[in-house]
């Protein structure tokens, strides 16, 4: 049986869910047979002796966030000739580049919201041309981590980022209904609406157990369904994403089904979208992390 190393942590705003929904796989894998070594990650060089030591046939990438699904690590396995789970370089730094992702999502003729990129002290300086409400988030992260809400002037005054060279999406916030559409082996698998405590789907309603409602299969019309389950396998295959993908749309009766988002590297957690729609159609969360780790490739050498 393969010799699986899970790489969990990093260095990301996500670290914890990352280390959560690793402690997940691990469990899944070993019933699955697999020899399983875990690695948090909080220093390269270390990471690299580990490597060396355990020799292991398939890296797991559990990362999330920056460093993890952006294709960083991707292109350090890639050069280290390791196989690992997910998608590759290119399809990791397009899905974590919302601007590059809407810009695909765009030539395919799917409706995304209208918006522009600029940095935070642009933001700060010149303000933004989108009518309120909008939303402001950074163009490359996810879990919905420093994202802001718009709705007033005084909201203005609450967005704030560390980095003043931080490169931001602001756009239309679509109103309406939150969806959620997971992709496994080229398959679209359902539709889930999320129905958040919060003001929005955040960080905190995505990992607190009871403050989002899921309703699994959505109640939509039909052809909206059908159309949220196309779109998604559409951006799926256009980014190359590998063996599993997400993405996120809103929905309402005047701007249609809108595309938000790809996530090429989904959560794993006991609250994570991806393995409650994979149990939905009949794949246990076990299977699930197997497949990925028998799919998992590095870019051939030549």
């Amino acid at each position: 049986m393969k010799k699986v190393l899970i790489l969990a942590g990093g260095f990301s705003s996500e670290r914890e869910v990352s280390l959560m929904g690793a402690k997940n796989i691990e469990q899944a894998l070993k019933k699955k047979g697999y020899g399983v070594v875990f690695h948090d990650l909080t220093d390269v060089f270390v990471f690299l002796d580990v490597l060396k030591k355990e020799r292991p046939d398939v890296v797991f990438n559990a990362l999330h966030g920056n460093f993890g699904e952006d294709g960083e690590v991707q292109g350090f396995l890639d050069m280290l000739q390791i196989p690992y789970t997910h998608s590759n370089l290119k399809a990791s730094v397009l899905g974590m580049n919302k601007d590059l992702t809407k810009e695909i999502a765009s030539k395919l003729g799917i409706t995304v919201a209208k918006g522009e990129v600029m940095r935070f002290k642009d933001f700060q300086t010149y303000g933004v041309k989108l009518d309120f409400p909008f939303v402001v988030k950074p163009a490359s992260d996810g879990s919905s981590v420093g994202v802001f809400v718009v709705q007033t002037e005084d909201d203005l005054k609450k967005v704030h980022y560390d980095d003043c060279q931080e490169l931001l999406i602001v756009e239309k916030y679509i109103k309406g209904r939150e969806l959620t559409v997971s992709v496994f082996e080229d398959h679209a698998l359902a539709v889930t609406e999320l129905v958040p405590q919060t003001a929005f789907y955040d960080y905190q309603a995505k990992y607190t157990k009871g403050v989002t409602t899921h309703i699994l299969p959505a109640d939509l019309p039909q052809e909206i369904y059908q159309k949220a389950l196309d779109t998604a396998l559409k951006m799926h295959n256009a980014l190359g994403c590998n063996v599993l993908s997400r993405s996120d749309f809103r929905y309402n009766a005047d701007d249609g089904l809108v595309f938000l988002e790809i996530n090429t590297n989904p959560g794993m957690t006991t609250l994570s979208l991806v393995p409650e729609q994979a149990k939905y159609a009949g794949i246990s969360y076990e299977d699930l992390c197997a497949k990925l780790v028998e799919n998992a490739k590095c870019r051939p050498v030549k």
